[in-house]
Order: C-alpha cells, then sequence, then structure tokens
C-alpha cells in the first residue's frame, strides 16, 4: 500500500494558469436583488426578477457597482462606486424549478401543500462603463 508521486494528483500547474487567465480578464462585482455576481463581458448569469416592465432583447444598466479590476488596478466602491455602471442584455424572462412546500403535523390530521416557481432573468454583459 505505497503511495507513489505518479499517482498522486497535483492541480498545481493547472490550477496556476487558470488563476492567472482569470484574473488578467476585467471584471467587475455588481449587487442586484440582494446579492453579488462576480461578471465579465460575455457572462450570462441568473439574477433575481426586476421591478417594472422588461422584454427579452431589453438592455439592463446595472448602476450598484462595488468593485471593477481590469487586469492592472483594483477600483473598489464604499459600498458603490459613483458612475460606474454594468450593461447587460435581457436574454430570458423564465420560472425556475418547482419546490414543494409541505406542512405536516402526524396524529392531528394536519397536512398542507404548496408549491412555487422562483421567477428570474437570464442576463448577458455587455459591457463596462
Amino acid at each position: 500500500m505505497e503511495t507513489t508521486e505518479k499517482t498522486k494528483k497535483t492541480p498545481s500547474a493547472v490550477s496556476a494558469t487558470t488563476v492567472k487567465a482569470a484574473k488578467t480578464a476585467e471584471f467587475a462585482v455588481i449587487e442586484t436583488g440582494g446579492k453579488q455576481y462576480e461578471v465579465s463581458v460575455g457572462d450570462e448569469i441568473k439574477i433575481e426578477k426586476l421591478s417594472g416592465e422588461h422584454k427579452e432583447g431589453d438592455t439592463i444598466v446595472f448602476d450598484k457597482v462595488m468593485l471593477v479590476d481590469n487586469g492592472s488596478d483594483t477600483t473598489i466602491g464604499t459600498p458603490h462606486i459613483a458612475g460606474a455602471k454594468v450593461s447587460a442584455t435581457l436574454t430570458k424572462i423564465g420560472r425556475a424549478k418547482k419546490i414543494d412546500i409541505i406542512h405536516y403535523k402526524q396524529k392531528s390530521r394536519y397536512f398542507k401543500k404548496n408549491g412555487h416557481r422562483q421567477p428570474f432573468y437570464q442576463v448577458k454583459i455587455e459591457s463596462f462603463s
């Protein structure tokens, strides 16, 4: 039962190149729907449904930008960066899978079952400014 160096998996060479590639790309951290998302140009993310009338193909502007990193400098907001915006295109309006909520008390004939489907928007990040 000896372990040789050949059988051990060391992800150091693989992860170092992926981390380096991820660090050089421009990214931002935005806040929407009570959550924070790390985004870069070309990403597609699912966010909480926004208030107001929106349809697929609309442009959405996120102005609550918390951090912007372009590979050489990092700008951090307190809590948000004044004047920074992230533009995105609404690609899909949908609802998530149904979850069942069951309330049950034994020996008392109490049983309630409800379902819920959370609405979401899928957006594609277009640009930072």
